[in-house]
């Protein structure tokens, strides 16, 4: 029995991935809905505002799904204040469902088992638990934003064996394969906004937005912090919002010029010199940004990895060692004196992309 919830509940996370780059800031959720073993009914949770996963699987299914069972990623919504949509534990009890399988509770602590518990009183079986880490694992952005209200961040840098990010010359593409780049496109669709500093800008002229894969374009945050950013540069060409981060030191000349190009210019405080990255994320923060995926240099993924601000770190490498004192490290910065000091990661998981490796991990100590 436990093999065949394991199943369909694996299904059910398929499906909930369906919605990546537009349910944010709400979940992934699928569900499916079985009975005498077979799938009778599928949904997914498609677009922010858009009905829930159950309560499509559940007009897809109609009087099929009375006596049926319900596998759901994520534990069923109640009704609260200023919710958008109906509450599905509602939805769930008038079908007549016999049986609710979930992998993980809602953190929105106006859900957290309330939905568990209407369920309940109303006679209907429920179990939880099935594929909980992984559940965790695939909505774990909106689990960190529901907690603090700050964007989770993700390191995403690819590198050579030796990681170097770039050649003596500044010649960074390609390190690594299409493979490797279309997972990085998926990345970008995740995530709510993509992050880079003014360096590589210059260096690389990147437009940042999703290609490889269908997906809404991210917004584009460039920590800039004397206003080096070119008018003509793609980042400022295409749809999804940009933001110029300075500080008081970018030339008021520079200024108009971005904003004449339809960009967003800030001036945050200075941190050595240089746009401080915790003010950044709490104005992304504050203005519903629940994600920022953090795209380089060197510099600035030093500035978040030794400030302690990265939750997950994407790791490409590329089978090619660049060598070379002059050549590009993937971290600038001045480096930890002591190993104690530095900080540690719980390898999640290595994947081969190609000829590439990805390493995903994430700090062994908690954020």
């Amino acid at each position: 029995m436990v093999e065949v919830h394991v199943g369909f509940m694996r299904r059910a996370l398929e499906l909930a991935r369906r919605g990546e780059g537009y349910t944010r800031p709400n979940p992934l959720v699928g569900a499916v809905v079985v009975k005498g073993g077979t799938v009778v009914a599928e949904g997914y949770h498609a677009r922010y505002g858009g009905p829930h996963a159950e309560a499509v699987a559940l007009e897809r299914a109609g009087d099929a799904a009375r006596g049926a069972d319900l596998y759901v990623n994520l534990e069923p919504c109640v009704d609260f204040p200023g919710k958008k949509t109906p509450s599905c534990a509602d939805r769930i009890i008038a079908a007549g469902i016999k049986r609710v399988i979930i992998a993980a509770r809602d953190p929105n602590p106006r859900v957290n088992g309330k939905g568990v518990e209407k369920l309940r009183a109303a006679g209907i079986e429920v179990i939880e638990g099935v594929l909980e880490e992984e559940a965790r694992e695939l909505n774990e952005i909106f689990f960190w934003w529901t907690r603090t209200g700050r964007p989770f961040v993700s390191l995403k840098l690819a590198m050579s064996l030796d990681g170097r990010i770039a050649t003596r010359s500044g010649e960074s593409r390609w390190i690594t394969g299409p493979t490797a780049r279309r997972r990085a496109h998926e990345l970008r669709r995740r995530h709510a906004a993509v992050l880079v500093g003014v360096n590589t800008v210059l260096a690389d002229d990147p437009e940042l937005t999703v290609r490889e894969v269908p997906g809404p374009n991210p917004m584009r945050v460039v920590l800039d912090s004397r206003g080096k950013t070119p008018p003509t540069a793609r980042v400022l060409e295409e749809d999804g919002g940009v933001l110029i981060a300075t500080t008081d030191a970018m030339p008021p000349e520079a200024e108009e010029a971005l904003r004449g190009r339809g960009a967003e210019v800030r001036r945050f405080p200075a941190r050595e010199g240089r746009v401080d990255p915790e003010a950044v994320l709490r104005w992304l923060g504050e203005r519903g940004i629940d994600s920022v995926l953090v795209e380089g240099g060197g510099e600035v993924a030093w500035s978040f990895l030794s400030r302690g601000l990265v939750n997950l770190v994407y790791f490409f490498y590329g089978p090619v060692v660049i060598g070379g004192r002059g050549a590009v490290p993937a971290f600038g910065g001045e480096g930890f004196s002591a190993l104690g000091k530095a900080p540690r990661f719980k390898i999640r998981r290595v994947e081969r992309l190609g000829d590439d490796l990805l390493v995903v991990a994430h700090p062994a100590a908690p954020v």
